[in-house]
């Protein structure tokens, strides 16, 4: 018997304090995972605007519009290229969209190029509540025939009700957009990597983690982990 066998990429990508530049590299790696026939790829946090406390400045502007609209061309993309995509992005608040805290968000793209949602942050560290307004639910989705749920960067790592929420609404994959890389914390690697690892087994789940790429700091591998908690 065959088996089907879903393939995903974590695009460990750069991140830097301007938003063309960051669109350009979304749109490189959507056409690296396309071209190494992934199924579905995951972005770090806050890829389109970079992270607003050590990336960019909390109050940086950005316009709502232009936001949308870059989401709309990622989204037209991912469906010509039959590709489904975690992008880690801000959404602008609703009562005041450019003068508010964002919300530090996930948007979740169908292979047909459909946005289907969007998870915001629900637990923040001091450095995220700064800069980022906290969601309060977690949500599931169905890509490519799978169910999966977003948790980002801390409130995955840290707490182990986010994942085992994704879990009981059905998820069989958790994506883990994270940002951890801008501060001197390599103390903390063999900690976060234990925390990927346990998510996976003690739900036995598959959990895929895409941090960005730092030329200075990298506090934790992106990883992608069995039910059964191998690496």
């Amino acid at each position: 018997m065959t088996k089907n066998v879903l393939r995903i990429a974590l695009a460990q990508c750069r991140q830097v304090n301007d938003f063309e530049a960051n669109a350009r590299t979304i749109f490189r790696f959507l056409e690296q995972a396309a071209a190494n026939q992934a199924r579905i790829v995951c972005f770090p946090e806050t890829q389109t605007v970079g992270y607003r406390v050590d990336i960019a400045r909390p109050d940086t502007s950005v316009e709502p519009q232009r936001l949308a609209d870059l989401h709309r061309r990622v989204a037209q993309r991912c469906g010509e290229l039959n590709l489904a995509c975690i992008l880690g992005t801000e959404t602008p608040l609703e009562s005041n969209p450019t003068g508010g805290k964002p919300y530090n968000s996930a948007l979740v793209i169908s292979e047909t190029g459909q946005i289907l949602g969007v998870h915001h942050k629900n637990r923040l560290t001091p450095l995220d509540a700064i800069a980022y307004s906290p969601g309060t639910t977690f949500e599931t989705f169905d890509l490519c025939g799978v169910c999966v749920g977003v948790v980002i960067c801390f409130e995955g790592f840290r707490f182990a009700d986010t994942t085992r929420e994704c879990v009981r609404q059905g998820a069989r994959l958790i994506f883990h957009p994270q940002n951890n890389t801008t501060r001197p914390n390599d103390w903390k690697i063999p900690i976060h990597h234990s925390m990927i690892v346990t998510r996976a087994a003690e739900n036995t789940v598959w959990f895929a983690s895409c941090n960005m790429a730092h030329e200075q700091h990298q506090n934790c591998s992106s990883m992608v982990v069995a039910p059964d908690g191998r690496i």
